[in-house]
């Protein structure tokens, strides 16, 4: 006799999710693309954080305001790029996401080493979607650097 319980509708579930999942970053770099702030605000559950190199932001609104002053400035004319590295449910309702990345400076195809990321996203199953409820990225290239040293390239 079999104790495997596992159907083809348990095995559905889990499969769409993970490409609900997947779908967020492609959300992300459809909203940056349109330099549409709200849009990409909206990835994120009400009370989101986006955390990135000397910055923690704290709710949609945060998050909306922030990438509505950055289009205008420091990121006009850039694009964003990235791609799923791991993928894991943590519950039925959580999981976390890891991927590489980056801002594309204007006229660039590849990420510079200088902006390449590497980013967690920690996503949450709200109302049957999924959601971004925090985001945090840090230099894909970079060594942490010793106390009282300098980040260096690897």
């Amino acid at each position: 006799m079999s104790t495997d319980t596992h159907t083809e509708s348990s095995t559905a579930a889990p499969e769409a999710d993970m490409a609900a999942i997947a779908a967020l970053t492609q959300k992300v770099v459809a909203a940056w693309a349109y330099n549409d702030a709200e849009s990409f605000a909206n990835v994120f559950v009400e009370d989101g954080t986006m955390i990135l190199p000397g910055m923690y932001l704290k709710g949609r609104d945060a998050i909306h305001t922030y990438l509505v002053e950055s289009f205008a400035g420091q990121y006009k004319g850039t694009q964003v790029t990235g791609r799923p590295l791991d993928l894991r449910l943590l519950s039925a309702d959580s999981g976390i996401l890891i991927t590489q990345g980056g801002v594309l400076p204007a006229g660039h195809s590849e990420v510079p080493d200088e902006q390449s990321i590497r980013a967690s996203w920690v996503v949450v199953r709200r109302d049957g979607e999924w959601r971004l409820a925090a985001y945090q990225n840090s230099h894909a290239q970079l060594k942490l650097p010793a106390p009282g040293g300098a980040a260096s390239v690897r």
